[in-house]
């Protein structure tokens, strides 16, 4: 007596761009604010390798644009009622690149290049990066029944803005590069202009404990 063998199971024809047909509408929106971001910190690259201004006006215009994008995916996401297995990392990634690399990036382009400067800009950066995992892993402990966060712990990261903001009123003002307002200061070996402590400040409200700011 026989007994038949199985069948090995058919093979399933792999699907190309299988990622991209997970992405809902909301997903398009937040990586147009990535792209925002990314263009940002490459026309101010551009800036300083050509000098030509032109470049760091159009690095600080397209940080609006990334705003826009990146309260758009939310209304999006609610008003499209189709939740992205990917939104919510997209959306911190995103935000890393538009409101935390980008306003450093801007700031190291405006003349922000001592020793302690950079250490700063570091600082900030490294805030955003943990202000976003720790909303990530808090998120769902802070959000009311319907899902929607009652608050933020700590400024939220596209709060960014407002150094940017001074850095275009600085760059309208002629006080940039090595007129850069405040003058630098000497500290041991490194160079500090008082701007840069703008971004320490920025960067500890981001992880602050005690800062609550309502979410609208």
């Amino acid at each position: 007596m026989t007994t038949e063998q199985p069948q090995p199971r058919a093979r399933r024809p792999r699907r190309h761009f299988s990622m991209i047909r997970t992405f809902v509408l909301a997903d398009f929106v937040t990586l147009g604010n990535g792209f925002a971001g990314a263009g940002s910190i490459l026309a101010a690259m551009q800036y300083l390798a050509t000098g030509a201004l032109d470049f760091l006006w159009l690095a600080y215009g397209l940080m609006p644009v990334a705003l826009v994008m990146d309260v758009a995916d939310g209304r999006i996401a609610r008003w499209r009622f189709k939740k992205s297995p990917l939104g919510a990392d997209l959306d911190s990634l995103a935000d890393v690149i538009s409101f935390g690399m980008a306003p450093a990036a801007l700031g190291f382009a405006a003349g922000l290049r001592g020793g302690w400067d950079v250490a700063a800009l570091l600082y900030f950066v490294a805030c955003g990066i943990s202000r976003l995992a720790r909303f990530n892993v808090t998120s769902a402990a802070l959000s009311d029944e319907t899902g929607k966060v009652k608050y933020f712990e700590g400024t939220p990261i596209p709060t960014s803005l407002l150094l940017v903001m001074v850095l275009a009123v600085l760059t309208w003002q002629g006080r940039i590069g090595a007129q850069l307002a405040g003058g630098l200061w000497q500290w041991g070996p490194f160079g500090l202009h008082p701007l840069a402590l703008l971004y320490v400040a920025s960067g500890s409200a981001m992880i602050s404990k005690t800062l609550r700011i309502p979410k609208v």
